[in-house]
């Protein structure tokens, strides 16, 4: 039961939308979930700032998911994350915040997990 939501500083193509759908369909195992059950979220022209400064290219990814999945796998999802981000959008990895948050309450179709 995860859910990916994405602010980002600029557009996102239809393309580059269904490129990140993939790139994070593939990368929710390293948490230990699967695609299906993944929910994507994709804000885009947001108006973000980092260090004071509105660059053309941020992005904040805020990851929640049913369970803990550990400092290590956080650690190797946020350098896959900064990766995708990277090849697909142009986002710089030192322009990227990643924010993980884990739950023991999910709700979904009238009841909770």
């Amino acid at each position: 039961m995860p859910f990916i939501n994405s602010k980002y500083s600029a557009s996102i193509t239809d393309e580059q939308e269904l490129a990140l759908k993939s790139a994070l369909g593939d990368a929710i195992s390293i948490l230990g979930k699967s695609e299906d059950w993944l929910m994507l979220g994709f804000e885009q022209n947001c108006s973000l700032y980092f260090k004071g400064q509105k660059s053309e290219k941020i992005a904040f990814i805020d990851v929640s998911l049913l369970g803990d999945a550990g400092a290590d796998a956080y650690r190797k999802m946020t350098c896959e994350l900064c990766r995708i981000y990277g090849d697909i959008l142009g986002v710089p990895s030192d322009k990227v915040y990643v924010k993980y948050s884990p739950t023991a309450n999910w709700g979904w179709n009238n009841m909770n997990f």
